[in-house]
């Protein structure tokens, strides 16, 4: 699509890129545009789409595209794109923007968007707050089932959401629930009070959007409304802001996971490589000093390598299997502890789980590779049993260290990401050497 909107530019067919940009869907289109280098080509084209369209298009665009797009638009034009956005998109467009840029933002939305959008801005990072919208269907709770609908028909074109009514006291407070498929389903003259559901699910502003997300995914839920401490309702959250929440949240783990302090804003081409050095360098330093231990269990060997040279061989695929065999029990765990499937106080049922699947896997391993060293690397039968069971305890060891550290993590209310495998190959590493030279000393008589 791109190559055929530069030679329609070339042609000067504005009329036939109009049509085939219409053609397409809100996501295709800003897909066709962020291709587009950051030039003046990207405003033309963005001008060319009708003003609904154009709104439509402008929350899925790059924030280069849309600092650009902002930067040319006149005040008319930033107002006719912003009116018709939800409060928490534009929220998000204004986290990334330079302050010249918000400036002009603010400037063209009226008082009360502006006031809401600042209220908005000034929840925690990472809370309920930041990623709710204000844009939902209230509706009082004396109200008749008619009197409702026809709110509803007036003022649902500007709503986020109009399946979920949220039922309200004077003061503001959430009493109620109440499903649009519920309330056609009633007659006219039903009190809204006599119909609403008062079992309902909600989150406060503060509350962490990780834990919101794990409450969509437990009730199965497509919106969620948001109190303050006195059960003000402020505003709603929707599945499509927890979506982003559960890209994010994921994508920090795996950062974690691999010893990267914190991940990108930026995408992965888009982020400096000066960024990205230092995110990576401080957990690589730090493992890089422990490391250093595994390098001094092994000078204290030294004899014990002197006279049977032989075994440095296999301390790599010891040390490998014990990092791998550790890294699979951290990842297990930490993915059921961000499910939800267990807690800290089930450790010893982790701990009991682990050791058995660590026994049977040990065993196994043990015996293939007692069989590869007897038969294809004719090594001496003591070294090739000092080598199989190292084998067997070390597999034990890492599955246990692997499993029980990112428990740990979570009793400490830290991040068990963090407790995955950089580190847990470091300690793998250390208690595997010292099994080694134990059992090289006890069956070789070193």
């Amino acid at each position: 699509m791109k190559e055929i909107i530069e030679t329609l530019i070339k042609e000067k067919k504005y009329f036939e890129i109009r049509k085939q940009l219409n053609e397409l869907n809100t996501v295709e289109i800003s897909e066709v545009i962020n291709e587009f280098e950051i030039s003046e080509l990207v405003i033309m084209i963005f001008r060319l789409l009708k003003k609904d369209k154009a709104s439509d298009v402008f929350p899925y665009l790059d924030s280069e595209h849309q600092e650009m797009i902002i930067h040319a638009a006149t005040d008319i034009e930033t107002k006719n794109i912003f009116d018709e956005l939800y409060f928490d998109d534009i929220v998000d467009i204004i986290e990334e923007m330079p302050s010249d840029v918000v400036k002009k933002i603010l400037k063209n939305t009226d008082a009360k968007d502006r006031h809401l959008i600042n209220q908005l801005l000034k929840y925690p990072d990472n809370s309920a707050g930041s990623i709710m919208t204000t844009e939902y269907v209230d509706l009082e709770k004396n109200m008749k089932v008619s009197e409702a609908i026809e709110q509803i028909r007036n003022t649902g074109k500007d709503k986020e959401n109009i399946y979920t009514c949220y039922i309200t006291d004077e003061q503001g407070k959430l009493k109620g629930v109440l499903s649009l498929k519920e309330l056609i389903a009633k007659k006219d003259d039903t009190i809204i009070e006599d119909i609403m559901n008062r079992n309902f699910i909600s989150v406060q502003t503060n509350d962490d959007q990780e834990a919101v997300a794990d409450m969509f995914k437990k009730y199965d839920l497509i919106v969620m409304p948001v109190t303050d401490h006195e059960n003000r309702l402020l505003g709603i959250i929707t599945i499509d802001d927890v979506m982003d929440v559960v890209e994010q949240e994921v994508t920090e783990d795996f950062h974690k996971m691999a010893g990267i302090t914190a991940p990108a804003e930026e995408t992965y081409l888009k982020t400096n490589v000066f960024t990205m050095a230092k995110q990576r360098i401080g957990w690589l330093a730090v493992l890089m000093i422990s490391d250093t231990i595994s390098g001094n269990i092994i000078q204290g060997y030294e004899k014990v390598l002197a006279q049977s040279i032989i075994l440095t061989a296999f301390i790599p695929m010891l040390m490998s299997t014990g990092g791998n065999v550790g890294s699979q029990s951290s990842t297990v765990v930490i993915r059921a502890l961000a499910l939800g499937e267990i807690s800290p106080k089930d450790a010893f049922k982790v701990l009991k789980k682990e050791f058995s699947i660590s026994i049977m896997v040990s065993i196994v391993l043990a015996i293939l590779n007692f069989i590869r060293l007897i038969t294809l690397e004719k090594i001496d039968l003591m070294i090739a049993l000092t080598v199989s069971v190292t084998l067997v305890f070390t597999v034990i060891v890492s599955k246990i260290v692997g499993a029980l550290l990112p428990l740990g993590a979570k009793l400490i209310k830290a991040d068990p990401a963090v407790m995955a495998t950089p580190l847990i190959t470091t300690i793998s590493d250390a208690v595997t050497l010292i099994i080694y030279f134990k059992f090289a000393t006890l069956f070789l008589k070193i």
